[in-house]
């Protein structure tokens, strides 16, 4: 059973999303981003209240806040292919605060000079927003590229870790 919930926050309001379980978060959207609910599917049901979302929405409050909580400490379970799930857990891997680029992403996987934009499209498609930090990722030399939810709300999230751009 695939569940939706929403959450409000100084990004705009947050739709959630399960996993078929109901037991995972795969989805994590801020209301007008590029790829809303791209892999949501169309029978899901209303869930507000389900312990998954509790979660989800106690640590996005705790990170709001100025607290530092880790991906890791919810289920997740986006969906894409393997390659897309490999450039989602190094973005998860990316400190509070520090940035990278597409290009480290690619030599960090191995995968030869050229490989940015497959990496960027990877990142594009991250159906779990701020939890799973797209927005770390910058391109070459730090510029300020691309963001799903737009550049503004990159540059607020990334204000709000303390990344120095």
């Amino acid at each position: 059973m695939y569940a939706v919930g929403h959450c409000t926050s100084p990004l705009g309001l947050l739709t959630l999303s399960t996993d078929a379980s109901g037991e995972k978060l795969a989805g994590l959207w801020i209301e007008g981003q590029n790829y809303f609910g791209s892999t949501l599917p169309g029978d899901a049901v209303p869930g507000e209240e389900l312990p998954i979302f509790l979660r989800a929405r106690e640590w996005l409050e705790r990170y709001f806040a100025g607290e530092r909580p880790a991906p890791a400490e919810l289920p997740l379970a986006p969906e894409g292919s393997s390659f897309r799930q490999e450039v989602w857990r190094r973005m998860q891997a990316i400190p509070y605060g520090q940035v990278t680029s597409y290009g480290e992403i690619a030599r960090q996987m191995g995968r030869p000079s050229g490989s940015g934009q497959a990496i960027g499209g990877a990142v594009a498609h991250n159906p779990i927003s701020i939890i799973i930090p797209c927005h770390r990722v910058l391109g070459a030399k730090g510029a300020l590229t691309g963001y799903a939810g737009g550049l503004e709300r990159k540059k607020w999230l990334l204000a709000h870790e303390g990344a120095r751009l």
